[in-house]
C-alpha cells in the first residue's frame, strides 16, 4: 500500500509508520497546526518571563524593597504571577517562578526568592 505525505502529497519511501517526506514536511505541517492554539500560551509566557526578570534585576541578593512606581516605569504587569503564597498569619505574597512580592504600606514592596 502507497503512503503519501500528509504535508506535500509526495510519495513516503521508508518505514511503514512515516508521515512525511522530510523535516521540512514535518515543521512545516507541525507550525501550521498549533499556529493559533499556542499564540496566547506563548503571550503569557513571553509576559511571565518580563515579569520574572524585572524582579530579578531588583532583588540582587534575594532580599531586597521597591516602589510601584519602579515597577510599573519597567513594564511590570501586576495581573500575571505563577503562584500565591499565604503565610500562617495571612500575609499573601505573589511569585513569578522562585521571585516574589509582598505589597507594603505606601506602595511599596518587598522582593524575596523562594529558596
Amino acid at each position: 500500500m502507497e503512503k503519501f505525505c500528509i504535508e506535500c502529497g509526495e510519495k513516503l519511501l521508508g518505514r511503514a509508520d512515516k508521515k512525511f517526506c522530510g523535516d521540512y514536511c514535518r515543521n512545516s505541517y507541525n507550525n501550521k497546526f498549533k499556529k493559533d492554539s499556542k499564540k496566547l500560551v506563548r503571550n503569557i509566557n513571553n509576559a511571565l518571563r518580563k515579569n520574572y526578570h524585572i524582579l530579578e534585576s531588583l532583588n540582587p541578593e534575594e532580599k531586597s524593597k521597591t516602589t510601584r512606581s519602579k515597577l510599573l516605569a519597567k513594564g511590570f504587569d501586576f495581573t500575571l504571577f505563577t503562584s500565591i503564597y499565604t503565610t500562617k498569619i495571612g500575609t499573601i505574597y505573589y511569585f513569578v517562578y522562585d521571585q516574589g512580592y509582598l505589597p507594603l504600606e505606601d506602595d511599596f514592596f518587598a522582593l524575596v526568592k523562594r529558596q
